[in-house]
């Protein structure tokens, strides 16, 4: 059986057999629907609670965690009990080493997986486009993590994370549009489609400055016929990542952020790194984000002007969406042939501690 490549996101987990050059074949949210015991109604009434397993990149509730995957591996991908295969998780930036032996002990105590491999993010996603040198800005739900890599390796003292992401980029729309329009009653997924929908970006910030006097405003109609104007707030969703003022932090934007990470990496490596520079992440693909990164890229105090990497033409459109993923399909394909995973007998000569020898 061909090795499962798994990507636990905060919003969502991306999931299926290794195939490099595909899209994940599962994307489902990475939440789970609980039924519980309400005490305060009467009968013992049940109701549903709605659990995150990972809450900014991070496995919080393991116990959710292991449910999910185990509907994962074997109402999807097709597992038998007694016939687990080799499995491969992307990590973020950052992963405490208990939550990695924490996944380890998991897969190998409660799954019985045969193999088992977990590498970064940042790593695979340079991996899907054909680098093992540059820096990745990845845009999660939850978190973004700005990592320089070379030679396949994370520099994690020049790594930086911000305790941002697209949900906070969604409260941040929905609290617009509610100033806008007072009267109308939005829950999550209608922002959420509304941002994917009309967020965008201006080229500069002084072309945001101008937005408010020239604005054309759209009527949109919600499922529920409900009709919601649109006017400059679709563009504070983007501006937030260039001015974090706008999320009321008092931190540099998103270029100068990934400037400084890598001045902080030797000399030798800054022009493969910022000429290497890759976007990962839905919003990354948020109308206008890329033009205008490249555009304050271009005027930034570097030295050398950080340039986008352009995707293979035969790797998918929306490779910035699923880049770890399809770079963990890449390494799935080398590590668990070559016999540089961690394989059950390892486990349970060495214990949990092995994920740290093994996967790095």
């Amino acid at each position: 059986m061909e090795a499962v490549v798994v990507d636990a996101g905060s919003k969502l987990l991306k999931a299926g057999i290794a195939a490099p050059d595909q899209l994940p074949p599962l994307v489902m949210p990475s939440k789970m629907k609980l039924e519980v015991e309400d005490q305060q109604l009467a009968d013992g009434a049940v109701v549903e609670e709605v659990v995150q397993p990972v809450v900014r990149g991070f496995v919080k509730d393991w116990d959710a965690m292991e449910d999910l995957l185990n509907y994962v591996l074997y109402r999807n991908i097709g597992w038998e009990i007694g016939d687990e295969g080799q499995i491969l998780f992307t990590e973020p930036l950052f992963t405490p080493k208990t939550l990695r032996e924490q996944l380890v002990q998991l897969m190998f105590e409660k799954f019985n997986v045969s193999g088992f491999y977990a590498s970064e993010q940042a790593v695979l996603s340079l991996y899907a486009v054909g680098r093992i040198s540059g820096c990745t800005v990845d845009i999660g739900h939850g978190k973004i993590d700005i990592a320089p890599v070379c030679e396949g390796a994370v520099q994690h003292v020049a790594s930086k994370r911000l305790e941002i992401g697209g949900g906070d980029l969604t409260n941040l729309f929905a609290q617009e549009l509610k100033k806008s329009n007072p009267s109308v009653n939005l829950d999550t997924s209608d922002v959420e489609r509304l941002k994917e929908q009309y967020a965008c970006c201006t080229e500069d910030q002084l072309a945001f400055e101008d937005i408010e006097s020239s604005c054309q405003p759209e009527r949109h109609t919600l499922p529920d016929g409900q009709v919601i104007t649109i006017e400059k707030e679709r563009y504070i969703v983007g501006e937030a990542l260039f001015q974090p003022s706008i999320l009321g932090l008092e931190d540099y934007g998103i270029v100068h952020q990934l400037v400084t990470s890598v001045s902080n990496v030797s000399s030798e490596y800054h022009r493969q790194l910022l000429e290497n520079t890759m976007l990962c992440g839905a919003t990354a693909s948020m109308t206008g984000f890329e033009d205008r990164f490249q555009r304050e890229a271009n005027l930034s105090a570097s030295a050398i002007c950080p340039s986008l990497v352009k995707p293979p033409e035969y790797m998918p459109e929306n490779l910035a969406r699923y880049s770890a993923w399809m770079g963990g399909a890449i390494l799935a394909k080398v590590v668990f042939p070559q016999n540089q995973h961690v394989t059950k007998g390892e486990y349970d000569e060495t214990g949990p501690s092995i994920v740290h020898k093994k996967c790095f």
